[in-house]
């Protein structure tokens, strides 16, 4: 399914959709944050995606990770709630979502980095080569708020 993301777009169409996801930043030993890039829009993010029902939103943190970039990770803390009602993702199928995320904060404990059908891309990259990647704003801003240490735990 394709998706187009719109930013502080005063042309995007309006949310139908207020969908709960989680996003896993995982951090191995060396500091360096895991990251997938999306087949669907090419840009480089965390894993994460919608929780199912009957899961909590720390277990979906952790089933996307594994799902998306092959690795097992465990939660090591909370870094905060993302939601933006400027941040929309329109789906193909009619869906319109109005971005809302937890983002956890992880360590990998097993699993090796592995491409599959949402990502084409899996590797750790250490925070002072970020700007070699094509990161979309909402994930820069996560990403951002773990280095500088900011935790907004409420966004």
């Amino acid at each position: 399914m394709g998706r187009i993301e719109y930013y502080y777009d005063p042309d995007a169409p309006k949310a139908n959709t207020l969908i709960p996801a989680s996003n896993l930043l995982v951090v191995d030993d060396a500091g360096a944050i895991l990251l997938q890039r999306r087949r669907d829009t090419g840009q480089w993010a965390l894993p994460g995606g919608a929780q199912e029902i009957g899961e909590t939103a720390a277990e979906c943190a952790i089933r996307e990770c594994q799902e998306e970039t092959g690795i097992i990770a465990e939660i090591t803390g909370f870094l905060g709630v993302y939601t933006n009602p400027h941040h929309i993702v329109a789906y193909t199928d009619g869906e319109i979502r109005q971005q809302y995320e937890n983002t956890y904060i992880g360590r990998p404990i097993g699993g090796e980095p592995a491409v599959n059908d949402e990502a084409d891309g899996v590797r750790f990259v250490q925070p002072a080569d970020l700007d070699q990647y094509d990161i979309h704003p909402s994930m820069r801003q996560q990403i951002g708020d773990y280095v500088t240490g900011t935790y907004p735990c409420l966004g």
